[in-house]
């Protein structure tokens, strides 16, 4: 078996630096932080389209209601 030299053993050092980086972000099959924000960002967009249809339900009632108080100051 030969020595390795110390390019070598740079290179498997960095390479282990590398795939452990790799691992905590990607995930070791539970999840890992890319999972844990895409979570959180399909959350977020579900509360937004949550606040957006009560926005819109919101202004249909203020129409109405304009439209009624309109409607009774001319009668």
């Amino acid at each position: 078996m030969r020595m390795i030299n110390e390019f070598e053993a740079q290179v498997l050092s960095d390479l282990s630096v590398l795939k452990t980086q790799i691992t905590g972000l990607m995930g070791d099959g539970n999840g890992g932080r890319i999972a844990e924000l895409e979570r959180r960002m399909d959350h977020h967009e579900q509360n937004w389209q949550r606040a957006k249809g009560f926005l819109a339900a919101i202004s249909v009632l203020f129409a109405v209601l304009e439209v009624a108080v309109e409607a009774w100051h001319r009668h």
